[in-house]
């Protein structure tokens, strides 16, 4: 693993576009029902949720809508979790102006798959902007250890592609290290293939950490690669592992590659799994099976996972274990990030421990 800054105020530092989620309760699909839980949710803020409840310091960089009662919401939701938060307040201008985006979404049931229904329009988060920070006292005089940067914020829109351009750049410059978790969404880069393609070539290029799943490394950096899904992930590892080869050839200022594998059984159990190169080896968590409550957040779990191991300077194949087991923990929350009570509880997943705890 590459060496750590020294002397850090911030453990991480996310940016990310902070919404609501509402999901039905046991189960049920949107459309059938009347009742709906309500969280404060976003992708970024999953992440760094594992090293916060773990009493690691972390700050998330966003943007609030001024005077919302969502806004309060998420805030009051953020620092139950530890985490400080930092972003500009935006003027709601009107009932048709900004809001923090709305994901709706059922968790599924049995052979029933979960939907998620993303409704963004007027999403204040689009509007993040590099010149709402102050970069040199936030990585120069506090210090960050490590920026983690999603495939989601830098696709959200143009402002928000220079948005993490321009955080990477500025992490590359204070001696901070990139974690870039790819992160894929069809409909965030229909139309903008090319411009896209760019940015997330330049952050990959100075990033330390590069993750994705199973699609992400083919469709954002355009490497080719097995098949996803299917039956059998497991078969496929050594098509996994060139593929990362093949990104570590294009993008050799990394040092290290994640990626995690997903096989589906029904809605409550899947096989899950994670392959790591690095430097020159490899470290594999072989697929075996884990029960969901809730699959949303699972990917997030093993990025934050990681990133916390990292930052505690484990071995590698620790690390690796690490974030498998934080990805296994928080699919069975109803929250879509984990909320570890102390490292004991994810190193019990790993071990197959479920044994009560007195």
């Amino acid at each position: 693993m590459k060496e750590l800054k020294k002397n850090c105020m911030w453990s991480l530092v996310v940016p990310t576009s902070m919404g609501i989620r509402i999901t039905p309760p046991n189960g049920q699909p949107v459309q059938a029902g009347n009742m709906f839980f309500m969280q404060a949710t976003s992708a970024e803020s999953n992440v760094a949720s594992i090293a916060s409840y773990l009493g690691l310091p972390v700050k998330i960089l966003t943007t609030f809508v001024k005077d919302s009662p969502i806004a309060q919401f998420i805030k009051q939701d953020l620092r139950a979790r530890n985490i400080t938060y930092e972003g500009k307040e935006v003027d709601q201008g009107g009932p048709w102006g900004y809001r923090h985006q709305f994901n709706i979404a059922d968790s599924g049931f049995g052979t029933r798959g979960p939907r998620v229904h993303n409704d963004r329009a007027g999403e204040v988060g689009r509007t993040l902007n590099i010149n709402d920070f102050d970069l040199e006292r936030i990585f120069g005089q506090e210090g960050v250890q490590i920026l983690h940067l999603s495939g989601l914020i830098g696709a959200l829109s143009p402002e928000t592609g220079i948005f993490c351009l321009e955080l990477a750049r500025a992490a590359k410059k204070y001696g901070t290290l990139i974690s870039f978790d790819l992160n894929y969404r069809e409909s965030f880069w229909k139309g903008r293939e090319k411009e896209l393609g760019g940015i997330f070539s330049e952050i990959a290029g100075v990033a330390d950490i590069l993750a994705g799943n199973e699609e992400d490394f083919q469709l954002c950096l355009n490497i080719k690669g097995p098949e996803a899904g299917g039956k059998d992930l497991a078969s496929k590892i050594e098509s996994f592992k060139q593929m990362i080869y093949n990104v570590k050839e294009k993008y050799p200022n990394a040092s290290t590659f994640a990626n995690t594998l997903r096989q589906v059984v029904s809605v409550s159990e899947h096989l899950w799994g994670a392959i790591m190169l690095e430097g020159d080896n490899w470290y594999i968590a072989d697929s075996r099976p884990i029960n969901v409550l809730d699959r949303v957040g699972g990917g997030d779990g093993f990025v934050g996972g990681l990133l916390y191991a990292i930052l505690k300077g484990w071995e590698p194949e620790k690390c690796l274990q690490f974030g498998w087991a934080s990805g296994a923990l928080a699919v069975t929350f109803l929250t879509d990030y984990a909320q570890p009570a102390d490292e004991d509880m994810i190193w019990n997943i790993w071990g197959g421990n479920a044994r009560v705890k007195r």
